[in-house]
């Protein structure tokens, strides 16, 4: 089987990254609605900044399904991802995988080492057709030194990774998996919810396949578990897309707490 393939490029900032900065138009970094997430990597830095961090990158092309970096690998920086998802997960020796979580436009992933030292914890792969910038550890090294809301924005983002892989942890160590399915709709929901009529909306493509990834399930257990919870009310689904009808009713599911 050939492996999926990837584009690498020279990011030519002048002109071809304007969607990054405040020039005008739209600005896909912003477009998903993460109302408790954390801000974009790149908010707060005046257009000079963010030139001066584009500078420095390298943007990257990448299939869906293509590697971006493999856990126990030499680490070197970050990568902020410009548009797509990518799907950063565990593969145990046996070859079971456990997802870590989804990350969106706005976000950095390939730490914890962001400034290029050690090696990867886990892996990351595109989700979706991606685009992603590389900044070299080195290079984010001297730039935090000279915009801090570059170092606060990647405080921000290793605070709230760290939420979400202690939820994960507490998750698969201490519940049943109905319960890790009730506890990641309640997480998911506190991550990227917006309230809408008739409920709270994951606005967030999931699939059955992605949830069952992280709750450690099958696809099929996962399709079977949220048509009951349909049938009884509690949330509804549209395509790749949830809604939580009876947030309440979910969270007083067994072992969900009220701030999941």
């Amino acid at each position: 089987m050939q492996p999926t393939p990837v584009r690498t490029e020279t990011a030519h900032f002048s002109s071809g990254l304007s969607l990054l900065t405040s020039s005008g138009g739209p600005n896909p970094m912003e477009a998903f609605p993460q109302p408790a997430g954390p801000r974009p990597l790149l908010h707060g830095l005046s257009e000079l900044e963010r030139n001066l961090v584009l500078e420095q990158g390298r943007r990257r092309v990448l299939y869906r399904g293509a590697t971006l970096f493999t856990q126990e690998a030499p680490n070197d920086g970050i990568w902020l991802i410009e548009t797509g998802r990518i799907r950063v997960f565990y593969a145990a020796p046996t070859g079971r995988e456990i997802t870590l979580a989804y990350w969106y436009p706005g976000n950095f992933v390939g730490g914890p080492e962001v400034f290029g030292t050690g090696t990867h914890s886990w892996s990351g792969m595109a989700a979706s057709n991606s685009t992603v910038l590389h900044l070299p550890g080195a290079a984010l090294r001297q730039l935090v030194t000279k915009i801090p809301a570059l170092a606060f924005g990647i405080i921000d983002g290793l605070t709230f990774k760290g939420r979400c892989y202690s939820a994960l942890a507490q998750m698969l160590g201490t519940r049943s998996i109905t319960d890790r399915l009730a506890f990641l709709l309640m997480h998911l929901s506190g991550l990227y919810g917006v309230e809408e009529e008739g409920g709270i909306l994951i606005a967030a493509d999931f699939t059955h396949a992605d949830l069952a990834h992280m709750v450690g399930a099958t696809r099929q257990w996962v399709t079977i578990s949220l048509k009951r919870l349909t049938e009884q009310g509690i949330v509804s689904t549209r395509r790749s897309q949830i809604l939580i009808q009876r947030p309440d009713v979910l969270a007083r599911m067994p072992g969900v707490r009220k701030d999941a």
